[in-house]
């Protein structure tokens, strides 16, 4: 993955293109009981995360990831009060769903415990909500956590790794089921939707799968330079047949808005508006 003081992201998912960032030092390389864990210092990304070959986050351009994945349902929600994270080990869609003041209670349930403790050390800027009261951190599989837990939570977001390895079952049916059971009535979902440039037979037939189970189903998408094309979407969907996603019910206040630094309201709109490329092959 290093070489020559480059680190280069080749995946399957993605043939014949590559990430490369500049390495100054390696702070962290190990094995998980899951997968390769990769810690790095990059040149001008900060500290970058990395599991089994595939960067997961750096320092610099998080936070149009955290934010979108985040506030994309929340602000569509009118009173999210309970939360299911599942995934996110990083800490940041944590982060970002506890800004939000009708938040009484955040479960956050990662796979990976080793992710959260390496985060902690070297992403403190993302880690640092896990000492909120209002977070419950659980370390399991969030497929089985929700078969126990129906009708509980107001909002679920996933944030998973691409759909190989431990994150391939968050990418089928069954998963998307289990968040139906697991919403209370009127609840919403958002989940990690892959690249429209690269994976339209990934998120075509999640989306025409996902408007068999629940009342509106919405494709939107942000943009961060290190994730494969500069793009990464979100599937949102309801059971609440009323939900406009591309209208938040709420916005942030302006003490709010001050501490985010990629969404906003009019960005919370336009990030359903989609190329016609994108709306042809994934929506049609």
């Amino acid at each position: 993955m290093i070489k020559d003081g480059w680190f280069m992201e080749k995946g399957e998912l993605w043939p014949g293109q590559a990430m490369c960032l500049e390495v100054e030092e390696v702070l962290e390389q190990c094995s998980s009981k899951y997968q390769e864990i990769l810690v790095f210092k990059s040149k001008t990304y900060g500290n970058v995360f990395v599991l089994d070959g595939v960067i997961q986050c750096t320092e610099r351009d998080e936070f149009a990831y955290q934010e979108m994945i985040s506030h994309l349902p929340l602000y569509s929600h009118p009173n999210p009060e309970k939360v299911l994270i599942v995934g996110g080990g990083d800490g940041g869609v944590l982060r970002e769903v506890l800004k939000h003041s009708p938040v009484k209670k955040v479960v956050q349930c990662e796979l990976d415990e080793m992710v959260v403790e390496l985060s902690k050390k070297y992403l403190p800027n993302m880690s640092s909500a896990y000492s909120d009261e209002r977070c419950e951190l659980v370390i399991g599989d969030g497929l089985e956590f929700m078969k126990r837990h129906k009708s509980e939570f107001d909002v679920i977001v996933t944030d998973s790794s691409d759909p190989v390895g431990p994150a391939k079952r968050l990418f089928e049916m069954p998963y998307y089921e289990a968040m139906h059971t697991c919403l209370k009535p009127g609840g919403l979902i958002c989940t990690q939707g892959e690249c429209m440039w690269l994976h339209a037979n990934l998120i075509q037939p999640l989306v025409w799968s996902c408007r068999r189970i629940y009342a509106v189903v919405e494709y939107a998408y942000t943009s961060i330079p290190t994730y494969p094309s500069g793009q990464i979407g979100f599937i949102l969907c309801s059971k609440n047949p009323e939900t406009k996603f591309r209208e938040p019910l709420r916005k942030p206040s302006e003490k709010e808005l001050a501490d985010l630094k990629y969404y906003n309201s009019e960005i919370h709109s336009a990030a359903f508006v989609l190329p016609n490329f994108a709306r042809r092959s994934l929506l049609s």
